[in-house]
């Protein structure tokens, strides 16, 4: 039971109050999903950076609660987390392989 929640959250998880800005540097390239489960920019620009820094805390504080909450560590939390938000990826949007290469989701 306490994993199915936990998957639930996770499917749950988004950040809302960002969801705009997020969406926007996906759909131009500018992040990327990876498997820790936390953002990584592709650009390097100073606006791109600050949104990077500003989703990652946002999600290490739910991958805390999250771990919390179901007795695991925040780091296995954020890997669930991970693999759930680059399979979610929108076709055109980046996300990183195992291999650590960048790659295009297709649809």
């Amino acid at each position: 039971m306490k994993l199915k929640s936990l998957l639930l959250a996770l499917l749950l998880l988004s950040p809302a109050a960002l969801a705009l800005n997020l969406d926007e540097a996906r759909a131009e390239g500018r992040v990327g999903e990876t498997l820790t489960g936390y953002i990584a920019p592709l650009k390097q620009d100073k606006e791109t950076l600050e949104l990077v820094d500003r989703i990652n805390q946002g999600r290490k504080q739910q991958y805390q609660t999250l771990a919390q909450r179901n007795n695991m560590t925040t780091a296995a939390v954020a890997r669930i987390a991970g693999q759930k938000l680059v399979e979610r990826a929108a076709a055109g949007e980046y996300v990183r392989g195992i291999n650590g290469q960048w790659l295009q989701k297709e649809q």
